[in-house]
């Protein structure tokens, strides 16, 4: 499990934060954070090239890769506040799925079994399966939610015979126990799959789903913080799972299946910041961007942004309950969009 670096491109870490290795727990005890590369897209059903996703999330920004990213919403610089490092690429060759999730299983048991946040940079989404377990095995069977953005629920069954492909990893988490089916809460649901039966099966399991014509009817603050409410009870933390798709294709194209009419990139952004500002996040994961169908890199820009917004929005919490804003300036407002929910407020309390 040693630091294998880049399996695809150049070895560089997240936006030049400090590299670790896994094998000396010494170059990471002191984050919060721990960044692993998943480039594994065996998985999917339609557009492959994802395995070169976490390559493309790492490098893409305009700014210096220094380690350094203060928000000008939050006041906070979390990479240098949470001490966020890059562990490198787990070893995953996509000829061989079992392999190569029980790699990742390892590894992501291993940084949440220290107290740390494992940072998923996917790969498709059948690295879901192996991430949540690993988390499951340090935090508890069934005491994890996962708020899940996407255009697809990936609840099916199988797909060409296979039970691990990136459209089953929910189903084969609920099956095994690690996460109940009533605290996976889909969010930006759309198009023309699943069928009924899957449909019902999701019910079955007591899945609330978000789709997008709700989202728009209802309003996305008020079914996250509905979604929050529900993320909460009964569980000792949350796993945020973003796939790009969730976004219109228009503004993410670089992913395997996309599908027209999905959120803004700028709805996307605010709703990961609000989350994990409010919640207790335990693990998070980016997945299916495939940047070989990128256009100037909108979408692996979009990815790299994902991942600040939700590091800052957890650097924020952590600075905020400690007393420790320091340089920053406390009378700083946050933006309205980033208030407490009822349930955020009970957690915070």
């Amino acid at each position: 499990m040693a630091r294998y670096g880049a399996m695809y491109g150049p070895d560089i870490t997240f936006l030049g934060v400090p590299a670790c290795d896994l094998d000396d727990p010494s170059t990471w005890d002191d984050a919060e954070v721990v960044i692993l590369g998943a480039p594994y897209d065996g998985g999917t059903s339609y557009r492959a090239g994802a395995r070169f996703g976490p390559s493309a999330v790492r490098q893409a920004c305009y700014l210096g890769h220094d380690g350094v990213r203060p928000s000008l919403a939050l006041g906070v610089d979390a990479l240098a506040d949470l001490n966020v490092v890059d562990a490198g690429d787990v070893m995953m060759f996509s000829g061989d799925a079992r392999t190569s999730h029980a790699a990742l299983e390892r590894a992501v048991s291993t940084i949440s079994g220290a107290g740390k946040v494992p940072l998923v940079l996917g790969g498709d989404h059948s690295i879901a399966l192996p991430n949540v377990t690993g988390l499951a095995r340090s935090i508890g069977w069934g005491r994890i939610s996962v708020m899940h953005f996407d255009a697809h629920a990936d609840t099916g069954d199988s797909a060409f015979g296979s039970l691990t492909a990136h459209g089953q990893p929910m189903r084969r988490l609920i099956e095994s126990g690690a996460v109940r089916g009533d605290r996976f809460l889909p969010i930006g649901l759309r198009g023309y799959w699943p069928g009924p039966r899957t449909l019902r099966w999701m019910a079955e399991q007591g899945m609330r789903s978000y789709e997008m014509t709700e989202l728009v009817e209802r309003g996305l603050n008020v079914c996250l913080d509905e979604a929050a409410r529900t993320a909460l009870d009964a569980c000792q933390g949350v796993h945020l799972s973003v796939d790009i798709d969730v976004v219109d294709p228009g503004m993410a194209p670089a992913t395997g299946t996309p599908e027209p009419g999905g959120l803004t990139s700028r709805q996307l952004l605010d709703a990961v910041r609000k989350l994990s500002y409010e919640l207790p996040i335990v693990g998070i994961e980016i997945v299916e961007i495939a940047p070989s169908y990128d256009t100037a890199d909108i979408t692996a820009l979009l990815g790299n942004r994902v991942v600040l917004e939700i590091l800052s929005g957890m650097a924020r919490q952590r600075a905020e309950n400690r007393g420790e804003l320091g340089r920053w300036d406390r009378s700083q407002p946050l933006l309205d969009r980033c208030d407490f929910s009822d349930a955020a407020k009970e957690f915070r309390s």
